[in-house]
């Protein structure tokens, strides 16, 4: 648990070099002829699994952008921010293709943002702080797709949102705490619970209008701007056709 506000930096966004395996995945799955078409910015195999039950038709890349948080900025506009560059960053090296980018924050104070604890000791410290309380969760998504020949680097679709979650923690004594921990130790999920594993079981109550949004990215949400973006999933992936 952050024990006060995030480091406030601000850090331009990084240029990824090519990548010729990134390449060869892709033609080895897409339909089109190796035009990619579906990219999900992030390395998260938790988002992963999430896009896995809309099509297996997309290949993953790293952002690499810096996770901060801005002076005087919210929670969650820190979400949709960073949502929104990490697409950006993905999407400037693949024109054309349809990417995905998408962050979350947590806070129990509503001004500062909890990350992921990384390690036992900072996961203890997140769940005693959050007993019996309430932590507001922030899922941001970016959907965005730049121009196949961009001149001036104008997008030429984008959308984006914040689904917001609440969670009701129960009252965690120390040794409930410790024993979750050894069974589950969720060190990269901040909060420090896992709602769709054994973390269940510290929650009295969960609320959102998106259950996949607390786990990491908010699938209704997302169907809608694939929809809107021309993205057919129902005949994007193979499987579907049950090929």
């Amino acid at each position: 648990m952050n024990s006060g506000p995030l480091t406030l930096t601000k850090q331009p966004l990084k240029t990824l070099p090519a990548d010729n395996r990134f390449n060869d995945a892709y033609q080895a799955t897409s339909k089109h002829g190796g035009k990619i078409e579906l990219v999900l910015a992030s390395t998260s195999s938790y988002r992963k699994t999430l896009l896995e039950r809309l099509t297996s038709n997309f290949v993953q890349r790293a952002p690499q952008v810096v996770e901060t948080q801005h002076a005087g900025e919210s929670v969650e506009a820190m979400a949709l921010r960073l949502a929104i560059e990490k697409a950006e960053a993905v999407a400037r090296l693949h024109p054309g293709a349809l990417v995905i980018g998408s962050d979350q924050a947590a806070t129990l104070d509503g001004v500062n943002a909890i990350g992921k604890p990384g390690h036992r000791q900072a996961a203890i410290e997140q769940l005693s702080l959050a007993s019996g309380k309430t932590m507001h969760f922030y899922t941001a998504i970016a959907l965005i797709r730049n121009d196949l020949e961009p001149s001036d680097g104008l997008l030429s679709f984008q959308r984006t949102a914040v689904v917001s979650t609440e969670v009701k923690f129960r009252e965690l004594s120390s040794e409930l705490i410790a024993a979750y921990l050894d069974r589950e130790p969720a060190f990269d999920c901040a909060g420090s619970a896992k709602c769709e594993g054994l973390g269940i079981i510290l929650m009295s109550s969960i609320q959102s209008e998106d259950p996949t949004a607390l786990i990491g990215l908010p699938l209704i949400r997302l169907t809608q701007f694939l929809t809107e973006a021309g993205y057919e999933l129902l005949s994007a992936d193979p499987a579907a056709d049950g090929a």
